[in-house]
């Protein structure tokens, strides 16, 4: 919980500076969103990846080595901003992505050693923990550009340089305080030892585990489907506000208001997975989703209270549908898989998620932010199709 607080603020803290920096160096929206994709896509990769060592070695070198990396890009971005270079920016959003992937992987962390009964709290304290920092993340864009600026140097990069250091210091916590490994010692409780396994080895026993629990590919689909339906339409918001006329201290605040959603109520989704099911948590996800495209979709561009309340909405179904989802998940997965499994689930969910997030910056380059949030309505619905399946095969 603790390295969640700090990790949160270095990954959110560049959410909206990436795509206005992207814009800046480009003059494009249709490749404005391409940094946030390449992020997106990044952590798809590296979530496997990580689960992968984490199934081997356990969750501490998985996590801390997330944020490494993602410390690096950070660093990159920062530079991308000062030499004006959009490669170097993709390659640190790239890098990044590590990052995005080991704080989504934390969340299972705290199941490791957790009762059935009480599985989806854990784990939904996990995620709420990231509230701390996220939350306050986003508000540091103005204040940490202003700083940049007053030193002489490009002001987007000062978000960087902030979510840099936070990076640093959940590393530092991880590395310090992980102690005992939770997953090692499950894994030791239950009489299973770690063991390396070939990669096609490992696909086949995911593939086989689906096939033998559909609800456990149900969820997966939802969880991929709703984080695509969030991507999509907070990345190409910071550019939508923009053009209308807001600063960056507005477009920070209506990032934060979002993180919000997605993370202050996670306990009390992590109460009602656990008493009426997270598929049925998972269902009214997607509805939530849906209401928050209608919301945002018809909002001006500039500052609104309906695109803030818009925002808000899409954080809070984006919770509903990703703690049910990792918590039912985590109850499907076979014990000598899980890791595999979830690290799969993140990877479908990021690979989905940066296709829609490419998708996005097309739709705002030729359309409208109407008809970007028509198509993300339209991901949310087929969310609640796979969640209400879900819910019939529950085992």
């Amino acid at each position: 919980m603790g390295s969640q607080g700090f990790g949160g603020s270095g990954i959110t803290v560049g959410i909206a500076a990436a795509a206005l920096l992207a814009e800046d160096l480009t003059g494009s929206q249709a490749l404005a969103g391409l940094a946030q994709t390449t992020q997106v896509l990044a952590s798809a990769v590296a979530a496997y990846w990580l689960a992968d060592l984490m199934g081997r070695r356990g969750r501490r070198p998985g996590l801390t080595l997330g944020y490494a990396v993602g410390a690096a890009g950070g660093l990159a971005c920062a530079l991308a901003a000062v030499a004006g270079s959009f490669a170097l920016l993709l390659a640190g959003s790239a890098l990044l992505g590590f990052t995005t992937a080991a704080n989504g992987l934390a969340r299972y962390t705290a199941v490791d050693l957790a009762r059935n009964e009480v599985r989806g709290r854990a784990l939904s304290l996990v995620v709420w923990a990231t509230t701390i920092g996220a939350v306050a993340g986003p508000s540091f864009t103005g204040p940490t550009a202003d700083a940049a600026g007053a030193l002489g140097i490009a002001r987007l990069a000062g978000p960087f340089l902030f979510g840099l250091a936070a990076m640093l210091v959940s590393l530092a916590i991880l590395w310090v305080f992980l102690r005992p490994d939770p997953l090692l010692l499950a894994s030791r409780a239950s009489g299973r030892e770690p063991a390396a396994a070939p990669r096609s080895a490992q696909w086949a026993r995911v593939r086989a585990a689906v096939a033998a629990r559909p609800a456990l590919g149900l969820s997966m689909a939802t969880m991929a489907l709703g984080h695509a339906v969030m991507v999509a339409v907070m990345v190409m918001t910071p550019l939508h506000m923009r053009h209308g006329g807001a600063d960056l201290r507005i477009i920070g605040l209506t990032i934060s208001v979002h993180v919000l959603g997605m993370f202050g109520f996670s306990p009390l989704v992590g109460v009602a997975s656990d008493r009426i099911g997270p598929a049925r948590v998972m269902v009214a996800g997607a509805a939530v989703l849906m209401a928050s495209t209608a919301l945002a979709g018809g909002a001006h561009s500039g500052a609104s209270p309906r695109i803030a309340a818009g925002l808000f909405l899409l954080g809070v179904g984006w919770s509903l549908v990703t703690v049910a989802s990792a918590s039912l998940l985590a109850g499907e997965a076979p014990a000598e898989d899980r890791t595999q499994v979830q690290g799969a689930g993140d990877l479908l969910m990021g690979v989905t998620a940066a296709a829609a997030g490419a998708v996005a910056g097309v739709v705002m380059a030729v359309s409208s932010f109407l008809l970007l949030n028509a198509f993300a309505a339209a991901l949310a619905a087929a969310a609640a199709g796979t969640a209400w399946s879900a819910t019939r095969c529950r085992t």
